[in-house]
């Protein structure tokens, strides 16, 4: 059976990429376009992998990845940070160290390399 993996990212454009990138390599992919959105397909979806923007508008990616690791149904499910917030080392620091505090699995860089997905 395949893995499904959530992509909580309220980037439509960037939703259909990494969908069908992860769908090529046989993932089942579900979606959520917000922070909201994205706990109540969680909770819904039990996905065996999260991928979690950090800047949404309704709710922060580190707000969700807090929520969904003091979910005792939930926590066990791995976190992928994505982030465009690397323009500066100190900002990739911060980006880092918060990923950490929210104890998010690992984190990437948009834009999004396909084999840097697939491979993490």
């Amino acid at each position: 059976m395949a893995k499904k993996i959530l992509i909580v990212d309220d980037d439509p454009d960037l939703v259909e990429a990494v969908t069908m990138i992860l769908e090529s390599k046989n993932y089942n992919v579900a979606a959520a376009y917000g922070g909201v959105e994205g706990l109540q397909k969680a909770k819904t979806e039990k996905p065996d992998l999260i991928v979690l923007d950090v800047m949404m508008p309704d709710k922060d990616g580190y707000a969700v990845c807090r929520e969904l690791k003091a979910d005792p149904k939930l926590s066990e499910i791995p976190i992928l940070l994505l982030t465009a917030v690397v323009s500066k080392i100190s900002t990739s620091r911060y980006t880092q160290q918060m990923g950490l505090e929210t104890e998010a699995d690992d984190y990437i860089d948009k834009p999004v390399e396909p084999e840097v997905l697939v491979k993490r």
